[in-house]
């Protein structure tokens, strides 16, 4: 297989998109480098701390969004289970244990290979995505983590679906 190497010419940094998506929506956020913008986010669970980056060199827009639960060293092969339980049911992105802080991360990028430029939409999306995640299964991982609860049982309890009103 041959594949041909064109150059494209970017005429932006994909993370300009996400700080003007961000000052739209009244986020506040960090601009910690040229490629890289942070911010914290409200969520139902907890604050979730999300960091865009720009990787030029595989041309990818990419979404970290970690929440504040510190695993133990005790813990650790419990959430590495459950994290293989959860992967298997997120359809986009993967959660991830950052092995040097010990801390649960969800991960996702959106690849703009050949010049492709993020619009807003990719970028909420992108965002909502990895929020929306996190949302649903940071109980799972308190469970886990906190609880001392096996992950089996902890998924069992988070996706559980409630009908009606109380």
């Amino acid at each position: 297989m041959n594949l041909s190497n064109i150059e494209f010419e970017r005429h932006s940094n994909p993370v300009d998109m996400i700080e003007f998506v961000a000052a739209a929506n009244d986020w506040t956020f960090e601009r910690s480098g040229e490629h890289e913008i942070a911010m914290t986010v409200e969520g139902h669970w907890t604050d979730y701390h999300v960091s865009f980056s720009w990787m030029e060199d595989c041309e990818a827009l990419h979404i970290a969004s970690a929440f504040d639960i510190k695993v133990p060293e005790s813990r650790i092969t419990e959430v590495m289970k459950l994290l293989s339980h959860v992967n298997g049911q997120v359809l986009m992105g993967h959660f991830d244990l950052w092995q040097h802080e010990h801390v649960v991360i969800f991960r996702q990028a959106l690849l703009l290979a050949g010049g492709a430029e993020p619009t807003n939409r990719q970028v909420e999306v992108l965002l909502s995505n990895a929020l929306d995640s996190c949302e649903a299964y940071f109980q799972a991982f308190q469970f886990v983590v906190w609880s001392g609860m096996d992950a089996k049982s902890a998924i069992t309890a988070v996706m559980f679906e409630t009908r009606g009103e109380a």
